[in-house]
């Protein structure tokens, strides 16, 4: 691997600021309202980001970190645990808030909790980001955050900065360069190897424990590839364009919830350490 900065973002929400830009919510907050640095500084940190991501999320790195990471033998934690774990992530170059991780969980469960809907998508929302711990479990950047994308099959030129997919081995492989790739038309998302990152690690932590509508807005929710351009449909099947409907309703809360009003964390706790013992277990191994 080429002697880089593993890490070029100032800080790992970086990437969902661009977001941001590309899906800007109608209406509300301008882009330029979401973050005070020069344009030109954050798209050349997100730019260099994604060139990394493009450059090395092949198939077969998937394959090394799914054997890696998905023994789950790296720390056992309570939730709290885990969520304090997360708050040693430090993030002092973001100047959107001042909020620390727990605090932005809470905000996208809060907005869930308050439009009325059920328990376990506030656990959802909860639960959504806490897969980035594997930053602190020494993983770079382009590895844990970022927009997920189909692996082992042409890479779509929806995808944010597809040029940088020409430096990707795949994309020179026969056996993964064409539409389909190692793929049947319409074989389904289970059966696809998305890209590495928080999105997959904390699906497969939970997928014992939480409904299919909240794993896969788990698993799907930085897939804007397709939940925003559609450019995937022919490796979905009618069971996972039911199944993003619901990622489809739970996106907004992602995107459009971070604001800088810090929850009252400590009188939410009690709410949320019941909600967190009515589906999960007392430990969960990371």
């Amino acid at each position: 691997m080429e002697n880089v900065n593993s890490n070029p973002l100032k800080s790992i929400e970086e990437w969902e600021d661009d977001v941001l830009e590309r899906y800007p919510e109608p209406g509300k907050k301008a882009k330029e309202d979401y973050r005070n640095y020069v344009d030109s500084e954050r798209v050349n940190t997100v730019r260099e980001f994604y060139r990394l991501n493009h450059t090395y999320q092949t198939y077969n790195f998937v394959e090394e970190k799914e054997k890696e990471f998905l023994a789950f033998n790296k720390k056992e934690m309570t939730i709290w645990d885990a969520v304090d774990f997360l708050n040693t992530l430090v993030d002092d170059s973001d100047p959107d808030t001042d909020l620390d991780q727990l605090q932005h969980l809470l905000q996208t469960s809060e907005a869930i909790r308050a439009d009325g809907h059920p328990d376990w998508f506030v656990l959802t929302g909860f639960m959504h980001d806490l897969g980035k711990v594997l930053c602190l479990f020494g993983e770079p950047q382009w590895a844990v955050v970022g927009d997920t994308f189909p692996t082992g099959c042409k890479h779509s030129d929806k995808i944010v900065y597809p040029e940088f997919f020409d430096a990707n081995p795949d994309s020179k492989d026969p056996r993964y360069n064409t539409k389909y790739g190692i793929y049947e038309p319409n074989c389904g998302l289970d059966n696809v190897k998305m890209s590495w990152g928080h999105d997959e690690y904390i699906y497969q932590m939970m997928k014992n424990y939480l409904p299919e509508e909240g794993l896969y807005m788990l698993r799907y929710h930085s897939f804007y590839a397709q939940h925003r351009e559609h450019a995937y449909d022919h490796l979905m099947n009618a069971h996972d364009h039911e199944m993003f409907k619901w990622v489809d309703k739970f996106n907004p809360y992602d995107l459009y919830s971070k604001v800088p009003v810090a929850p009252d964390a400590k009188a939410l706790r009690p709410y949320y350490e019941d909600l967190v013992a009515k589906y999960l277990p007392a430990t969960l191994k990371f």
